[in-house]
């Protein structure tokens, strides 16, 4: 799986938003109910590495992988970053993914998982450009 398959597989996802942060911060950030699930550094070093949250036990299997590390600033909190999404396994990359949107999904209050738009609308708006998909 490339990037720009990756990028659109996280957009997939129920009342997922896309948002760009540009300088200083540089990230491309998908999220629902404004928390997020993923995100990719958009600037050099490591231009499209890839950051999802995992299981505890998955993290400590998946920091031993090469390409594969504790998130900057959110490696505590079971944040993994993969430098290189094209040499990490897509159907195992896909289930990461997944797992992760589904913690952030359960994590919203009922009415913010029946996405009704007032809920929606309550939310902060976060800075940066927002693309939800259509």
């Amino acid at each position: 799986m490339n990037v720009p398959q990756l990028k659109r597989f996280c957009r997939e996802f129920p009342n997922t938003i896309e948002t760009l942060y540009g300088e200083p911060y540089n990230f491309l950030v998908y999220s629902v109910g404004g928390k997020k699930f993923a995100y990719f550094k958009t600037s050099d070093p490591e231009r499209w590495r890839f950051s999802i949250r995992v299981a505890p036990d998955r993290f400590i299997e998946l920091t031993d992988v090469p390409g594969v590390k504790p998130a900057r600033y959110r490696g505590r909190f079971y944040w993994i970053t993969i430098v290189n999404v094209s040499s990490f396994p897509a159907l195992y990359l896909k289930e990461l993914v997944e797992w992760s949107y589904q913690r952030v999904f359960k994590s919203l209050s009922k009415a913010r998982q029946a996405g009704s738009e007032a809920n929606w609308a309550s939310a902060p708006p976060p800075r940066g450009r927002r693309r939800r998909p259509s």
